[in-house]
């Protein structure tokens, strides 16, 4: 079994600490995790990045197909 590929995207959650939202490939299935508990809050850059994130695990995905 291949190890899980992952990209991490940072953010803040609602009292402005640093947090990071990862976004994992892992056996044929795009995985979100967010901070435990909590409210994550990007900017616009940073929604960027979760964007680039997902595409790029959709890719490996369809890849997979």
């Amino acid at each position: 079994m291949e190890p899980a590929r992952q990209w991490h995207v940072s953010c803040r959650d609602v009292a402005g600490r640093r947090r990071d939202i990862s976004v994992l490939f892992n056996q044929g299935n795009v995985v979100v995790v967010a901070p435990p508990g909590e409210t994550a809050v990007l900017s616009p850059l940073e929604v960027g990045r979760l964007r680039a994130a997902l595409r790029d695990a959709i890719v490996e995905a369809a890849a997979m197909e």
